[in-house]
């Protein structure tokens, strides 16, 4: 087994507890759905908001959801003009057997745009 890290990001509507927390969950569970792994396969989780999202902590969300054991860290993304605001990012450590171009990063509601936004590295 070895350590993958998967992706993923979402939007919220407005910068409220409850929209970050269920914005979260829902992600959270949309990326473990894609990718066939159970909780207990996670290693860590490193959550990101834009600088406009300050009600909530996004990992209150994983801990909601029973992630009691698996280390969590919250932090704002840099705040580069004409980035996509009210955006959660996640970045997740999975043990898994699956090789790392099996994994399948998750981008829901405005962040589906991160995708077609991120240039090629060759």
């Amino acid at each position: 087994m070895v350590c993958r890290g998967v992706r993923g990001a979402t939007t919220v509507e407005a910068n409220t507890e409850e929209a970050i927390l269920g914005a979260t969950r829902e992600l959270l569970a949309a990326v473990m759905d894609a990718n066939g792994f159970q909780v207990e396969d996670v290693a860590s989780a490193f959550f990101t908001t834009t600088r406009d999202l300050t009600a909530a902590f996004p990992a209150a969300a994983a801990r909601q959801l029973g992630w009691e054991h698996v280390a969590l860290l919250d932090s704002h993304e840099m705040d580069v003009p004409g980035s996509l605001p009210l955006c959660i990012r996640i970045l997740l450590h999975v043990n898994t057997e699956k090789r790392q171009d099996q994994m399948v990063h998750v981008y829901l509601k405005e962040a589906q745009k991160l995708r077609n936004s991120v240039p090629s590295v060759r």
